[in-house]
């Protein structure tokens, strides 16, 4: 074999196992010497492979030791303008805290966005939830749906607990609202004390700010969200 080959087979087969969990965080790697009798080559070719992960931060070395598996940063897909449930609830075990329920109140004065007047004078149904992943809240999340549609009254969907605890959900299943983009702004923020509670946080910690206005199947239909995320332990991602 050429030795360009082996070293691409030594990587990826490597990769691929450290991907699926068959080595964990913190164990050694297979010596050099024992992936030169595996795959019948050279320690230069064994070193060109595990340097290549090594760039790629799958694995540290220490000397006179070998190598091991680095811990991953595992990823949510928050930045998709898909529900919480649909996204993260594929890959992980979740959970939804109702902080404040379903009510009808009035939009905040300063509000994030520019309201239309029939929005303003319509007030909106707020929502206040608490986001956990694996047990970890990850994710505060404030929500306003302007209380604007008259043909199946927006309401009504105060009267009954939503669908599997998706918003999304529930607005198209029980009254035809399809969310069908999104636009965000992103920024780095310190936790107040407030917050710092909620996502069990140290006070003043980094933590990422999300402002959201969905666009639905709805004409001058929007849905506007307010996201404060906890990524001490999860990376954000995109998930389309």
């Amino acid at each position: 074999m050429e030795k360009n080959f082996i070293y691409t087979l030594i990587y990826q087969d490597l990769k691929r196992e450290i991907q699926e969990g068959k080595y964990k965080a913190g164990s050694l790697l297979p010596s050099e010497n024992d992936l030169c009798k595996t795959y019948q080559t050279t320690r230069v070719t064994v070193r060109h492979a595990l340097d290549k992960l090594l760039q790629e931060e799958l694995i540290y070395k220490e000397k006179g030791k070998g190598s091991f598996i680095k811990a991953q940063i595992r990823s949510l897909g928050l930045l998709s303008f898909k529900g919480f449930s649909e996204v993260v609830g594929k890959a992980y075990s979740i959970k939804t805290q109702i902080l404040q329920p379903l009510s009808i109140q009035s939009f905040p004065p300063n509000f994030l966005y520019e309201l239309s007047q029939k929005e303003k004078e319509s007030k909106c149904i707020f929502l206040e939830r608490l986001r956990f992943v694996d047990d970890e809240p990850v994710m505060l999340e404030k929500t306003y749906l302007p209380n604007i549609i008259s043909e199946k009254p927006l309401e009504n969907i105060i009267k009954e607990p939503l669908l599997e605890d998706s918003l999304f959900k529930t607005l198209q299943n029980k009254f035809q609202i399809e969310v069908t983009g999104v636009e965000q702004a992103i920024k780095a923020i310190l936790s107040n004390r407030l917050y710092s509670e909620l996502l069990k946080l140290t006070f003043k910690s980094p933590m990422l700010y999300i402002q959201r206005r969905y666009t639905t199947n709805i004409k001058d239909f929007y849905i506007y969200s307010l996201l404060y995320c906890n990524t001490s332990k999860y990376a954000i991602s995109n998930t389309f």
